[in-house]
């Protein structure tokens, strides 16, 4: 059984970092793509970084130049390094496959809060 756990999340000052993580099992993660998503109230959930499984990178035109996305294949893990965070970055943020998402692989996500 897949099970995807995000931890990581807090309340931030604007300006200010965090850094998620997405630990996998049940998954062959190595080969997999995996990306992380977002959900603000309100909205969709939408696709804001992912990475193959050979390390090419995507970012979306809001986390580009403040996010970095990574993962540790011998940990089964995976991380995005947020950086000069927004009020607008305030979110649920999720981890799935890339650049395809699973609908059954939803976790509970880690919320994201960063105050003016």
């Amino acid at each position: 059984q897949v099970q995807l756990v995000e931890s990581g999340g807090g309340l931030v000052q604007a300006g200010g970092s965090l850094r998620l993580s997405c630990a996998a099992s049940g998954i062959r993660f190595s080969i997999n793509g995996m990306g992380w998503y977002r959900q603000s109230p309100g909205k969709q959930r939408e696709l804001i970084a992912g990475i193959t499984s050979g390390g090419g990178t995507y970012y979306a035109v809001s986390a580009k130049g403040r996010f970095t996305i990574s993962r540790d294949n011998a940990k089964n893990t995976m991380y995005l390094q947020m950086n000069s965070l927004k009020p607008d970055d305030t979110a649920v943020y999720f981890c799935n496959k890339f650049p395809q998402e699973v609908v059954t692989m939803w976790g509970r996500g880690t919320q994201v809060t960063v105050s003016s």
